[in-house]
């Protein structure tokens, strides 16, 4: 039982991995024993968050550059990490792009990108690495959802088409559960609360009050930190989630619980 969390000997690609909440999901695993790689699409960006977790880890991150948006991109990945690793027992889809717009005149470019990365460059990265982890009878695998998976905003926070995009990662989540299981493959997701990552952080100085108002429908009374998603991916990555898939675990402060 001491090792129910160890996740020594085991390979991990962190899609999204060059900043916010993939960076830290990435140190959380590679504290915990797994040999990690990140990848997205800015080389300089992932570098910078290779050297941060190794200089506070002590552990090499591999770093592969790829474009989330490009299914021939995230196929190479596959390959190309598996080439330099060996076969990925894990897989953290934390990869996701927003843009803001009202409703009423949302724009069907920016719409159509939000898809391309957040639910299609989800889906391509589950299916191959998932058909590999098929093949071997074992996987864990752990996509970045939202709690606007399953809760609008009351109001102009213009959050519609990210809502929409986590709304269809939650049931891809547990449409791959159920197909995968009989190969001992889990997937499963985090529904993080809004987290003060850097891409978040304009859109709240943008909105004077914004954040008050979103704490006051926190029980904790804060936001999200990217610390906090550390423990639930090491927890659904790890045999102590073994008969846990189709799930997902809200680091949100108890948003989801109340109305």
């Amino acid at each position: 039982m001491k090792n129910l969390f160890s996740l020594e000997g085991k390979k991990a690609v962190v899609i999204g991995g060059g900043g916010g909440i993939g960076q830290a999901i990435a140190k959380g695993l590679s504290f915990y024993g797994a040999d990690v790689a990140i990848a997205s699409r800015n080389l300089t960006t992932l570098q910078t968050a290779a050297d941060e977790i190794e200089a506070e880890i002590g552990k090499k991150i591999h770093v592969f550059q790829a474009d989330a948006a490009d299914e021939a991109s995230i196929v190479k990945l596959a390959e190309d990490t598996t080439d330099a690793m060996g076969d990925i027992q894990i897989l953290v889809n934390s990869q996701g792009i927003s843009f803001k717009h009202q409703a009423a005149e949302f724009p069907m470019a920016d719409w159509e990108a939000m898809f391309k990365v957040n639910v299609q460059g989800v889906m391509v990265a589950c299916r191959e690495f998932g058909k590999r982890m098929v093949a071997r009878n074992y996987g864990r695998i752990i996509n970045v959802s939202s709690i606007r998976e399953i809760r609008g905003f009351n109001g102009e926070g213009k959050v519609v088409g990210y809502a929409s995009t986590k709304g269809a990662v939650s049931m891809l989540t547990k449409s791959l559960a159920g197909e995968w299981g009989r190969y001992n493959v889990t997937v499963n997701a985090i529904g993080p609360i809004v987290t003060k990552t850097k891409m978040i952080a304009p859109f709240l100085d943008a909105n004077p009050g914004l954040e008050a108002s979103l704490i006051a429908n926190v029980p904790l009374g804060r936001l999200g930190l990217v610390e906090d998603n550390i423990g639930p991916v090491v927890f659904l990555a790890s045999d102590a989630a073994a008969f846990v898939t189709g799930q997902t675990i809200y680091p949100d402060g108890g948003s989801a619980a109340i109305v």
